[in-house]
């Protein structure tokens, strides 16, 4: 998203974060631009009765929580760390310093924030279907978008079965009844326990 070497000018320190470290909490105020050197990392909340769900999932070169750095309130969801990973850590006035010094960065930074409400609004309707086919078909859809190979079968689905479900807020055991029936549909393969799709 920014280039490492501006955010580093700018300030930035790579800070590393253990699989299952918390790197902000729900409640907390936005205090730092997040950029991923390397990892990955799950945006996510918890219902009273405990369960997860994951809002989002973003690895290598993504940025996460920065709209949040536009306005005085504090975090809706969670940030966890999936894998070890290794995190740009810019502090909000250095960042909007730098976007105010940047107009390509700071177009990037909105054209991201844009793509982010596009999912949303996407994953809001996807809520609404009833049928657990349609909603993983229509994920699995958003992700592959951004790969330049549309034909069938040549994207790997980078989730696991249960993060499938707590993106989709299916129940696990759904989530591997219906990929079973998409295969059977030939909608997707599965080759060495990978969705193909």
């Amino acid at each position: 998203m920014i280039v490492e070497d501006l955010l580093i000018s700018f300030g930035a320190e790579t800070k590393v974060y253990k699989s299952r470290d918390i790197i902000f909490r729900e409640g907390e105020l936005s205090m730092f631009y997040y950029q991923i050197e390397k990892g990955q990392v799950k945006i996510n909340n918890y219902t009273e009765d405990g369960k997860e769900f994951i809002q989002n999932i973003f690895s290598d070169g993504h940025s996460f929580g920065e709209s949040l750095l536009f306005v005085d309130r504090p975090y809706p969801m969670n940030a966890v760390a999936i894998k070890d990973s290794q995190i740009f850590k810019l502090p909000k006035s250095s960042f909007l310093n730098l976007i105010n010094e940047n107009q390509e960065v700071s177009l990037n930074i909105y054209q991201c924030m844009a793509e982010r409400m596009y999912y949303k609004y996407m994953m809001l309707y996807n809520l609404s279907f009833q049928n657990p086919m349609l909603k993983l078909k229509q994920l699995m859809e958003y992700f592959k978008s951004y790969y330049e190979d549309k034909t069938p079968y040549s994207f790997q689905v980078p989730l696991t079965r249960q993060q499938l479900a707590s993106l989709t807020g299916l129940r696990v055991e759904t989530v591997i009844r219906a990929i079973k029936s998409m295969e059977k549909d030939k909608i997707l393969k599965i080759e060495n326990r990978k969705i193909m799709y």
